[in-house]
């Protein structure tokens, strides 16, 4: 994940704003200024395609993939898990709550969980090897990187194994965290330095699911 940064002129946030400003405040690590900054963010996304001041999943492909049609299950996953209130939609306050688990800042314990809950896609509680796996080739896809079945399954079968201490066929929470300390590359896309100096000069964000599977992290 990356971000991109131009100049923006600064617009005076609305009462509703400041409310919801003071609460995200009050509740996260972010000041006053990155709080505006990323209203002015929130306000281009939400309004490139559809002017409804919320961010739409077209919307959010757009900022992923600079293409409102490109689909993919790991900017599908992210979107499912910022939209908090199952709408179908983003507001503002999903989009800074969610968004602050990737502040460089962030408590680690926050990411591994944020990562856990983005493989756990039919949400039980536990990841599962199929889970695994299709998270495995979604990443690969959107990496361009192309790898036989073999491989695939050969990556999968490890670290599923490894990762499920308990033998049971599937991994919790506290497997996954166990898992993930061991290879913290897997929490590389949890952390979007820009955010960590945040201005108002900060008009585009482009987010980019690039991804980089290591051979040292999945060696077959």
């Amino acid at each position: 994940m990356g971000c991109a940064f131009s100049k923006r002129v600064r617009r005076s946030p609305g009462p509703a704003f400041i409310t919801l400003r003071l609460e995200i405040i009050c509740s996260s690590r972010l000041t006053v200024s990155e709080v505006e900054a990323l209203y002015e963010l929130f306000k281009k996304l939400s309004n490139a395609i559809f002017a409804d001041g919320l961010i739409q999943k077209e919307e959010f492909q757009l900022a992923l993939f600079r293409n409102k049609n490109r689909r993919n299950l790991f900017a599908d996953r992210i979107f499912d898990l910022f939209d908090v209130k199952r709408t179908g939609v983003i507001d503002f306050g999903e989009f800074v709550r969610s968004l602050g688990v990737f502040h460089p800042d962030a408590p680690v314990a926050d990411k591994i969980a944020f990562s856990f809950k983005l493989y756990d896609l039919r949400q039980t509680g536990f990841i599962e090897r199929e889970e695994l796996k299709e998270m495995v080739l979604a990443l690969l896809h959107e990496s361009d990187l192309v790898l036989s079945e073999d491989t695939v399954e050969t990556i999968v079968d490890k670290s599923f194994s490894e990762a499920d201490i308990k033998g049971d066929g599937k991994i919790d929470p506290e497997e996954w965290n166990e898992f993930v300390s061991k290879h913290p590359s897997l929490l590389k896309n949890m952390t979007l330095p820009c955010l960590k100096d945040i201005t108002l000069a900060f008009p585009s964000f482009v987010v980019s699911s690039e991804v980089e599977l290591e051979e040292s992290e999945f060696d077959p």
